[in-house]
C-alpha cells in the first residue's frame, strides 16, 4: 500500500479504537458482546480483509504494515481484533496459502468484506499442542466426503458461516501426512456448535465445541482440490506462523496501553500527601514495562519483516510469539501492582487487561511449545538425542 494511504488507515484505526472502542471496554466486558454498530463499523473500514489480496476485495497489507494496524487494534480490548482476526488470518490464510482460484473467487471477496465470517477448526480435546494427533476423520462416500469428529475452543464458531475444518484423510499416512482441510458451511446437516465457552478473560470474543456426526460435503469442499489431498497439516502450519507474527502485535499494542494506564495511575493517585509516581519502586516497576514494551515491539517489527521477504518463516514468528505472550503478562502484573488494591477490583482497565492477557500464553501455541519449535529448528538432529 502506498505510505500515504497506509497513514491515513493508521489513523481512521486509531481514532476508531480509542474514540469509539474504549469508551465500550466495560460493556463489552459486563454483557460479553460486541455492540452490533462496531461490527459494522468495522466491515466498512475494511477491517474484515486488511491481510487478504486486493484482487479478492481485501486491502492487501504486507506483515509489516499488518503489525502496525494491530498495534493500533491491540490498544483495546482484543475481543474486537478477535471479530475479525480469522477472517483475515488462520481462516482466511487457509484459502490464500492452499485454495483453488475458483474457491478463492467464491469465499475470499465474500470474506474480506465481512459477509461472511470464517473460524479455524483445528483444535480438538486430545490434539492442541500438537494437532498432528487430530483424530477428526473424513472418508470418501461417492462423490462426497463424509466427515466425523469434534473441535474445541473454536474461536467465532458460534458465529461461524464457514468452518475450514482440519480432518483425517488417510489413517495409514505418517501424522502429518494424512490430513485434509474442507470447507464446511454452517448450518450443514450433522454440524452442531455447543453452547459457547464462559472464559476467564477477552469476554466478546466467543468461542465453541463444534462437532461433526456423518457431515456431507461435496468433493469441491476439500481445500486445493485434488492437489490438497492429505496436504492439510502443511496449510495449518503456514497460516499458524502468519498467526503468530499477527497476535504478537496486538499483545505489543495491549502493553502500551498498559502502560499508559500505569503512567497515569501513578501520576495522579497519592499516598501519604505524594503521587506514588514519585516513589522509585513505582518508577522501577513502570521503566520495567516501557522496557519490555519497547523489546517487545522491535522483536515483532523484526519478524515481520523477515516474514515478508521470505528468510524467516519459522524461527521468527516463534521467537516474537513467546517473548511477547511473556512480555505482555509481566507489564499485566505490573500494572495491577501499581494500581495496588484498585486494580483487584472489576471495571478498573488494568483488572480486565490481566484476565485478557493470559490466554497470550496458551493460545496460536504455548510458550512451551515455542520453546520446543525453537530450539528444534537450532539444534537439528541434535535436539533428538
Amino acid at each position: 500500500m502506498d505510505a500515504a494511504d497506509f497513514s491515513a488507515v493508521l489513523s481512521e484505526v486509531r481514532r476508531f479504537v480509542r474514540d469509539r472502542v474504549v469508551p465500550l471496554e466495560a460493556e463489552i466486558d459486563e454483557k460479553d458482546e460486541m455492540p452490533a454498530d462496531i461490527r459494522e463499523t468495522a466491515k466498512k473500514m475494511g477491517l474484515f480483509g486488511f491481510a487478504l489480496p486486493e484482487q479478492y476485495g481485501g486491502l492487501g497489507l504486507s506483515m509489516l504494515e499488518e503489525a502496525q494496524l494491530m498495534f493500533e487494534l491491540g490498544y483495546t480490548t482484543p475481543s474486537l481484533r478477535s471479530m475479525f482476526g480469522t477472517n483475515n488470518g488462520i481462516a482466511g490464510h487457509v484459502l490464500m496459502v492452499g485454495g483453488t482460484e475458483e474457491q478463492k473467487a467464491h469465499w475470499l471477496p465474500r470474506i474480506a468484506s465481512g459477509e461472511v465470517l470464517a473460524s479455524f477448526a483445528l483444535t480438538e480435546p486430545e490434539a492442541g499442542s500438537d494437532p498432528s494427533t487430530l483424530t477428526t476423520k473424513a472418508h470418501l462416500d461417492g462423490d462426497d466426503w463424509v466427515i466425523n469428529g469434534a473441535k474445541r475452543y473454536i474461536t467465532n464458531a458460534p458465529l461461524a458461516d464457514v468452518f475450514m475444518v482440519f480432518a483425517r484423510t488417510d489413517p495409514d499416512a505418517p501424522r502429518t501426512r494424512g490430513i485434509s482441510t474442507f470447507l464446511v458451511p454452517a448450518g450443514t446437516p450433522g454440524l452442531t456448535v455447543a453452547p459457547k465457552d464462559h472464559k476467564m478473560g477477552q469476554f466478546g470474543a466467543w468461542t465453541a465445541d463444534v462437532y461433526f456426526d456423518d457431515v456431507r460435503v461435496p468433493a469441491s469442499a476439500l481445500v486445493g482440490g485434488e492437489d490438497g489431498l492429505n496436504r492439510g497439516f502443511g496449510t495449518a502450519m503456514g497460516c499458524i506462523a502468519h498467526g503468530r507474527v499477527h497476535i504478537s502485535a496486538l499483545m505489543v499494542g495491549m502493553a502500551e496501553r498498559l502502560v499508559d494506564e500505569s503512567v497515569a495511575y501513578a501520576s495522579t493517585r497519592k499516598q501519604s500527601g505524594k503521587t506514588i509516581g514519585s516513589f522509585q519502586l513505582v518508577q522501577g516497576l513502570i521503566a520495567d514495562s516501557q522496557t519490555d514494551y519497547y523489546a517487545g515491539r522491535a522483536t515483532v517489527l523484526e519478524a515481520a519483516r523477515a516474514f515478508d521477504a521470505g528468510t524467516d518463516t519459522k524461527i521468527g514468528p516463534s521467537c516474537t510469539k513467546y517473548f511477547a505472550s511473556e512480555m505482555v503478562w509481566r507489564v499485566a502484573d505490573r500494572a495491577v501492582q501499581i494500581h495496588g488494591g484498585a486494580g483487584y477490583m472489576r471495571g478498573v482497565a488494568v483488572e480486565r487487561f490481566y484476565r485478557d492477557a493470559r490466554l497470550f500464553r496458551i493460545y496460536e501455541g504455548t510458550s512451551q511449545i515455542q520453546q520446543v519449535i525453537i530450539a528444534k529448528a537450532l539444534l537439528g538432529a541434535a535436539a533428538r538425542g
